[in-house]
C-alpha cells in the first residue's frame, strides 16, 4: 500500500476497532522504580505483546475476522490488568 492519504476515518470499523484494541493493549503506564513494579511492568508488557502478535499472526496469516480479533484482544488485556504501581511525573508513585 504507497497510498499514504489513508486516514482512520476512511478504514473499515473492524479495522480501526482492532487498531485501537492493539493500541490499548501496549499503552500501559510505566512503572515506579521498585525493582518489583519494575519486574511487574516488563512482564506485563511482554505478555500484551505476545497477546498482540499472535492477534495480528491470525489476522494477517490465517484468515482470522478483524472484528472478532479486536474482541478477542481486548478480553485478553482485561485479563491482563496493571497490577504495578504506577509512576506519575510529581517525583513518584501515586
Amino acid at each position: 500500500m504507497s497510498d499514504t492519504t489513508v486516514r482512520l476515518d476512511s478504514l473499515p470499523e473492524a479495522a480501526v476497532a482492532l487498531l485501537r484494541a492493539v493500541y490499548d493493549a501496549l499503552d500501559i503506564p510505566l512503572p515506579d522504580t521498585t525493582a518489583a513494579d519494575q519486574r511487574a511492568y516488563d512482564t506485563l508488557l511482554h505478555r500484551r505483546s505476545v497477546d498482540a502478535r499472535v492477534i495480528l499472526d491470525g489476522v494477517l496469516h490465517e484468515d482470522h475476522m478483524v472484528g472478532l480479533a479486536a474482541e478477542v484482544l481486548r478480553e485478553w488485556t482485561a485479563r491482563r490488568p496493571v497490577t504495578y504501581t504506577p509512576w506519575t511525573d510529581d517525583g513518584g508513585a501515586s
